[in-house]
This record gives structure tokens, C-alpha cells and sequence, in this order.
């Protein structure tokens, strides 16, 4: 707890899902009563009024029956509340509603009550006035110097002001060079308005000029105006503060002085009346309301600032105060008498928090007792320091990325995949050339023990595949955790029946230490007619057209997989092994395993890597060149306007053929740019579905263990998008380079290397590939991953099959492409001609 916490004095919930903003929350004595004690009004989105009168019974109580005196449903959402004298014949005080396109004054005032039930409020409507913009915000006061009453100005949304005296409509005006609404304020001292435009500055027009200028009937310029007639509306006084602004407020210290405080984005300042500058304040958060009152010093100026993060500042001029913590994130603040309590700081939240509250402090009267003196024994200390040690450590390896749960049933989450299509596909707006792409309805189940607030369900799939809906909030759900649960889609989302193919580019085989199963038992959905003869070969045709097929041989323990595309292996090969286990597990039997003989088919894997740096070079290229073309683009533009301010008139030269040459550039280096994004974007789907594949196959060849298979995945799929500024080549390099000085070193002197800590696009792939090619080799003379802490020591592997050492780092690198020919030239009988990899919609697909 805070010591410096608002002390809440009174506070309630404001409706269900209702929205405020700063306009919303007013504090006045509205029914005139003669105690002279604020009332709270509040006006909401939703169109709901209510008048409060707190009268807690103990501080820290909540909203009692009694408190609400008034709540009304004015059908319209209310943007702005305020109270004064706006009814004609009258000095008593009334309340101006602001709708989006009316204007409504009421008069409210209550009758006592002669039962237990208490007094009685009513609202009554005085009169109201029709927009013909739609209001923005507004501001009163006694414009002109008119003495007894308030005038009533709101500022439209397109820029315009219009002045009501009371009952009637005065005239409008349309501010100059206007762009968008930003606050409004007028200044009693200087008979002035003052807004800050959208041009970042703060703009003072007086009330005279406004009046005496030509009327505003249309946004365009009169042929009066035209021809000299009439007064043009002309500013009195602007200062740039170069950001935009969240408020503006005017303060008098008396008749002689006054002060004009503008809450910017990341400042607030303090103005003279002639616009300059008293004093400003840098603000190290972002702010989110204020509100300045007159301080007990004199000459100085206290300010209210609440900021985003829950926080209420008190500066005197720039001098900080107080801060204290408020419950939630204020959108207006006001100071008022509540109760015979004075200097009461009533704050609202946009979700409709609104809280009463005063200074001060909530001292600790805890006293630590005293503690026995007694001598250490440091030897108990180093032995309880090495247990610990040791359970931290047990932990650290243990223990994954998401913190675990104390007990894993307070929050489960579990995954129903429809067995069926959905009867209208879902992806309407997708296109895969003739064929249609179906969608299936995912149930996700959330079950909680515990009180959760704001739970958030986040949902992903791998590209191509999309969602209808990825995140999802529940407010009825504060525990800090994370919870995941995989779902394996139907393979029939993406894939079709089709017909085998006898020949292939590509080709990869898996053997098992089991007999053959039929493919039809294993792939049930994908059987037709014509397959009854062929229980042995299966064909799956991929939505967009590639094809793959599936082989189990009849007399031996494999199963074959070819494809012209190398990438498109992948989902069929990983799709077979996950069925198999699923086949042999029902069956009872336990030492089912898979393995691969072959050699890894690094050549294919290296040629997409050099077709997907070959686009991200290109990108960068296109860029670099579209930047120039820019560059020139504005320098021409400079140029023609300079021609075309001159009061001389003199020749284009030829400028506007260049403009126009060089748009045409910009456009098409645009369109060259984008579509390099895509094939980019489609370059890193099948580079992800190839690594993939070359990860599996490491694991069946050197049958490393899950933990291993993860540590690969995490060093060569480090990226779920692939950007200019961070890429997967030099993130992937990154990550192998530090497995091959860790736990696949050989000796001291690689772990002494230190890696680079920043990542820059490589000139080319050779050192990547060098990278991989060499851990696959120290992987095949026994090496083994590893990410515990004892893995930065050197190793002693014991090599099987007789294997001869690995050699020093330094020699390495030149042996191993030696070595490397000799353990991976066998593997051009997977691929023949290896033609250009096109797009396939599988890569990515998730598990």
C-alpha cells in the first residue's frame, strides 16, 4: 500500500459498460439550494444524467440510495455538462446539457419530502436549441461584459463558432484554417476565446472580432468577402507548443491578472493574457487530465494533473507538490465543497469510477520486534547456501518460460475441433485458385476455481491459415499466469484427396520397427473408390494446387513421400508420424519408433535460404531507391511552389514533365516494393514448412530426445515474422553459433569467443550455411544439445561406431567442407533437378 494514497472518502459504479470522457463531470450547487453545498453531475455516451449529493456515514463508504438525488435517460449522448446563469430574467443557476446536435438547459430543483423516503428531485426543461453541426465541445461566460448572465459558445466539429445569448441563437463563425476541433475556453479578463488548433498552437480571438466579423452561413468565402466587404476574422494572438492538446483552462488571481494553462501531450504551460509565456513543466508520464486553482500562496497557482498511471500530481507553478495513488485512470478531476468538507477532489474514469477523495497519509503503525542477538555459524550458513543453491538451480532446468501454476485445476483450458466443415465456409474473402476453401468452428473452454479479472484468450495459427476472431476478453475474470493448449487441426482444412504421382523431384523415406499399416486406416478421410486396389498408395492435393504422395512399402518397414516441391514434404511426412504413433498406441504396443537413414537434404534447404536472402536484399534495394525517388519527388514539389509564389511569373523548365516522371517512378517502385513484401512473405512460409522438415529428420537420424528436437526448433525458428530490420538468417546464425561454443564445443577456446550482441544483415548465407552443415556434423559424431548450465564445460563424448575425434574450431570450419561431401553427396538421389520452389498454402500450418 501507498503511503501517499488518495483517502477515499465516497465513491460508486457508474452504469454497465458506460463510457466519459472530460466533459462529463461537473460539480455545482444546481438546485440552488441555500447551503451552498456542490452537487456531482454526471452525463455519460449512453445518454444518462445523474446528480449526486455524497453524505457518507463513515469515510470510505460507499453510494447509499439516498446519495443519487436524480438520474435521468436523455436518450442522446451527453458530450459536455455545465452549470450557470443561462435562463433570462434570472441569477440562478441552471444546467446546460450538450448533445451532439441540441443544446438543452434545465432548471433542477427538489422538494422536501414529508414521508421516510427522503426529498424529491425533478428536472425540468427551460429550453433547447437544435444544431445544425454536430457540437463538439463549449464553453460560457459573460461574453461582451454582460453583467447578470452566462452566453453559451460550442465549437462543431468543422471549426465552427456558435454563440447562444440564452434563449436565442446570436451568430457563428468559422475559425481560420481550421482542420480539427481541439479545446475551448474563454477568458472573462480579455473578453476572449481560446482554442489550440490543429496546427499545434494556441490561438486567442476576441469576442468583438467575433461578433463584428462576416457571417458564417457557409464554409465557403462570400462574394463580399471577395470584393473587401466585411470584416475577415482575424486571430489577436497565437504561440506554437508544438504539441497536440489535451485541455485549456483559464485562471484569475484577480480583475488585474489572469493565466491561460494548456496541458499538452508531454508539457503543460502557463500563458500570459498576451500569450506569452509565464512558466512550463515537462511531464515524465503521459497525462490524461488537470484542472488549476488558486493557491493560499500568493501569486502562485496550484494544478491538479492526473497521468495514466493511476496518479494525481499537485504542482504549485512547477514545484511538485504531492502525488498520491488513485484507483484508476482519471479523465476529468474537479474541486469542490461536498458536505461541509471543503476542497473535496472528485476524479472520474472513463469506464465510470467516480471517486471522492482528499489528501493525506496512512502512516504504518507496525514495530518491528526486537531480534535475538546470537553468534553465526558460518559453516551451517555455506552448507544452507549450497542447498539453496541447488534447489534454485533444479528449478532454473526445470522450470519452463511461463510461470507454473500452484495448482495446475485453478484455470484450465482445453480445445473441441468440429469434426465437420462448417455448412457455410467462413472464409468468404479468400481466394486459392478453383478451389474452395473451407472453414472449421474451433470450441475453446475456459474453466476457473479462482476470481479472475480481464482474462485474455489469445488464439494462433500459422499462415496461410487465418481466424475469424484471435483475441477475446472476459471481464467477469487478478492472478498473474499463463495458461497454453495446443489443438491439432483436420488435415482436410487444407488438403484434398488426389491422385498419386509415380515420379517426383523429391523424395524422403521413413522406416519404422513395424509392419506396414494400411494408409487407408491411417488416412480414412482421404480414401476413394478407385483406391481400393492401391491400400499401399495415397495422393493428397494441396488448395493451390501442389501435390504430394504417399508410399508404404509392401515387403519392407518404409514409407516413402515425394513431391516436386521439397517444402511441401514437410506436413504429409510430420502428419504420417504423429498417425502412426496415435495407430500403435491404441494397439497397445510401446517400442514403436521411426527412424531416417537417409542423408540430411541439406542442398535443397540451402536453396531456399538463397532465394529468401536473395528477396530481402532486393527489398532492401527497392527501398533505398524508393527513398531517392521521394527525396526528388519533395525537392521538385519545393521548386514548383517557389515558381508559382513568385510575383514575376517565370518559366516551369521542364519541372512539371519531372514531377510528373518522377510520380510515375514512386508509384511503381511502390507497387515493386509490395509485391516483394509478398513473395518475401510467401519466400519465409516455405522456408519455415523446409525447416521444419530438416529439423524432424535430424531428429529420426541422430533420434535425439523432445528436449533436443525443442532446442533445435528454438535456434532455427526463432521468428514468427520476418522484417528488414531483424531477419532469419542473421537470428538464426546468432543462435547456432551459440550452440557450437556451448554445449557442442570441443574445447575452451571456442567458449572463450564472444559472439556479436547486435544483429546486422549478413553480406551473404555462406556463413550460415557453413554454421548448419557443421552442426549437423558434430551432431553425427555424437554431439548432443544441451541448455543446462554445466553445458559451457567441455565435453568428453564417448564417439560410437569408432568415430574419430571432432577436430579444433580453427581447422574445423575448413574439414568440415571436406567432410560434409562426404556425408551429404548421397543425398541428390532424394532430388534429380531441383526446379524453383513455388507457393504452397500448407507451410506454417500448425500442430
Amino acid at each position: 500500500m501507498s503511503l501517499f494514497k488518495a483517502r477515499d472518502w465516497w465513491s460508486t459504479i457508474l452504469g454497465d459498460k458506460e463510457e466519459f470522457d472530460q466533459g462529463c463531470l461537473c460539480l455545482a450547487n444546481v438546485d440552488n439550494s441555500g447551503n451552498g453545498q456542490d452537487k456531482v453531475i454526471v452525463g455519460s455516451f449512453m445518454g444518462y444524467l445523474r446528480i449526486f449529493s455524497p453524505h457518507p456515514a463513515k469515510t470510505g463508504d460507499g453510494a447509499q440510495a439516498e446519495d443519487l438525488l436524480l438520474e435521468v435517460d436523455l436518450r442522446d449522448p451527453v458530450l459536455q455538462v455545465e452549470v450557470g446563469k443561462f435562463v433570462s430574467g434570472t441569477e440562478m443557476l441552471h444546467l446546460a446539457v450538450l448533445h451532439s446536435r441540441k443544446l438543452c438547459v434545465y432548471s433542477v430543483s427538489g422538494t422536501l419530502g414529508n414521508v421516510e423516503h427522503g426529498n424529491q428531485y425533478q428536472m425540468k426543461l427551460m429550453y433547447e436549441h437544435n444544431l445544425q453541426r454536430t457540437a463538439c465541445n463549449m464553453t460560457y461566460g459573460s461574453f461582451g461584459g454582460v453583467k447578470g448572465r452566462d452566453l453559451i459558445c460550442i465549437q462543431s466539429v468543422d471549426g465552427m463558432l456558435m454563440v447562444f445569448e440564452q434563449e436565442s441563437y446570436a451568430f457563428g463563425r468559422f475559425l481560420p484554417g481550421f482542420l480539427l476541433p481541439g479545446p475551448l475556453a474563454y477568458s472573462s479578463r480579455t473578453d476572449s476565446f481560446l482554442t489550440v488548433s490543429s496546427c499545434r498552437q494556441v490561438e486567442s480571438y476576441k469576442y468583438q472580432v467575433l461578433a463584428f466579423a462576416t457571417d458564417a452561413d457557409k464554409r465557403q468565402e462570400t462574394e463580399q468577402q471577395k470584393l473587401g466587404s466585411g470584416k475577415r476574422l482575424v486571430v489577436d494572438w497565437t504561440l506554437n507548443i508544438g504539441e497536440q492538446a489535451l485541455d485549456i483552462c483559464i485562471v484569475s488571481f484577480n480583475q488585474s491578472a489572469s493565466s491561460v494553462f494548456v496541458l499538452g501531450e508531454r508539457n503543460f504551460f502557463c500563458l500570459k493574457d498576451n500569450g506569452q509565456i509565464r512558466f512550463m513543466k515537462k511531464l515524465d508520464w503521459s497525462p490524461s487530465c488537470f484542472l488549476p486553482y488558486c493557491s493560499v500562496s500568493e501569486g502562485t497557482i496550484n494544478t491538479l494533473i492526473g497521468n495514466h498511471n493511476n496518479m494525481l500530481h499537485i504542482y504549485q507553478d512547477v514545484t511538485l507538490k504531492w502525488a498520491t495513488q488513485l484507483p484508476h485512470i482519471p479523465v476529468a478531476v474537479r474541486v469542490g465543497c461536498l458536505h461541509d468538507l471543503k476542497g473535496v477532489i472528485v476524479t472520474l474514469s472513463d469506464d465510470g469510477h467516480l471517486q471522492c477523495s482528499y489528501l493525506g497519509t496512512d502512516p504504518s503503525l507496525f514495530q518491528a520486534p526486537n531480534v535475538e542477538s546470537r553468534e553465526v555459524n558460518y559453516d551451517e550458513l555455506d552448507v544452507e547456501m549450497k542447498e539453496l543453491q541447488k534447489i534454485i538451480k533444479d528449478v532454473n532446468k526445470s522450470q519452463g518460460v511461463w510461470p507454473m501454476t500452484e495448482r495446475e485445476d485453478d484455470l484450465n483450458v482445453s480445445v473441441v475441433v468440429s469434426p465437420n466443415f462448417d455448412s457455410v465456409s467462413q472464409a468468404t474473402d479468400v481466394e486459392v485458385g478453383t478451389d474452395l476453401v473451407p472453414s472449421v468452428t474451433v470450441k475453446v473452454t475456459l474453466q476457473n476455481r479462482v476470481i479472475l479479472q480481464k482474462a485474455k484468450l489469445s488464439v494462433y495459427v500459422q499462415s496461410p491459415l487465418e481466424l475469424t476472431c484471435d483475441q477475446f476478453t472476459f471481464e467477469f475474470m487478478s492472478i498473474p499466469r499463463v495458461i497454453q493448449c495446443k489443438f491439432r487441426l483436420p488435415l482436410k482444412l487444407i488438403c484434398l484427396p488426389g491422385q498419386p504421382s509415380k515420379t517426383a523431384s523429391h523424395k524422403i523415406t521413413i522406416d519404422t520397427n513395424k509392419s506396414p499399416v494400411s494408409l487407408l486406416s491411417l488416412f480414412p478421410g482421404f480414401a476413394s473408390e478407385s483406391d481400393d486396389d492401391q491400400v499401399n498408395v495415397m495422393g493428397f492435393h494441396f488448395l493451390g494446387g501442389a501435390r504430394v504422395t504417399l508410399l508404404a512399402s509392401k515387403t519392407s518397414q518404409r514409407y516413402r513421400i515425394q513431391s516436386e516441391q521439397f517444402e511441401d514434404l514437410w506436413l504429409i511426412t510430420n502428419e504420417l508420424i504423429l498417425r502412426l504413433q496415435e495407430y500403435f498406441e491404441k494397439q497397445g504396443v510401446k517400442d514403436f519408433a521411426c527412424s531416417f537413414s537417409g542423408s540430411v537434404p541439406l542442398q535443397e534447404y540451402f536453396e531456399l535460404i538463397d532465394h529468401h536472402f536473395e528477396l530481402r536484399i532486393n527489398g532492401e534495394k527497392l527501398e533505398e531507391l524508393l527513398s531517392q525517388r521521394a527525396v526528388q519527388f519533395r525537392a521538385i514539389q519545393r521548386r514548383l511552389l517557389a515558381r508559382f509564389k513568385d510575383k514575376t511569373p517565370a518559366p516551369l523548365q521542364h519541372l512539371d514533365t519531372l514531377l510528373d516522371g518522377t510520380y510515375k517512378q514512386v508509384i511503381a517502385l511502390a507497387d515493386a516494393v509490395e509485391e516483394n513484401q509478398g513473395n518475401l512473405f510467401q519466400s519465409f512460409t516455405r522456408l519455415k514448412s523446409a525447416t521444419h522438415l530438416v529439423i524432424l529428420l535430424i531428429g529420426l537420424w541422430q533420434k535425439l530426445s523432445a528436449d533436443q528436437v525443442a532446442i533445435l526448433e528454438a535456434a532455427f525458428l526463432p521468428l514468427q515474422e520476418d522484417t528488414q530490420e531483424l531477419g532469419w538468417e542473421e537470428t538464426v546464425d546468432a543462435a547456432i553459433s551459440h550452440l557450437l561454443k556451448t554445449c557442442l564445443s570441443k574445447s575452451s577456446k571456442e567458449q572463450a569467443l564472444n559472439l556479436n550482441s547486435q544483429l546486422n544483415i549478413p553480406k551473404d548465407t555462406s556463413q550460415l550455411k557453413k554454421h548448419i552443415t557443421l552442426l549437423c556434423d558434430r551432431l553425427a559424431k555424437g554431439g548432443r544439445l544441451c541448455l543446462s548450465t554445466d553445458a559451457a564445460a567441455p565435453q568428453t563424448m564417448v564417439m560410437p561406431g569408432g568415430c574419430t575425434t571432432i577436430p579444433e574450431s580453427d581447422l574445423e570450419e575448413r574439414s568440415v567442407e571436406q567432410d560434409s561431401t562426404e556425408l551429404f553427396t548421397n543425398q541428390r538421389h532424394l532430388t534429380a533437378e531441383t526446379p524453383r520452389p513455388e507457393v504452397s498454402p500448407l507451410q506454417g500450418v500448425s500442430e
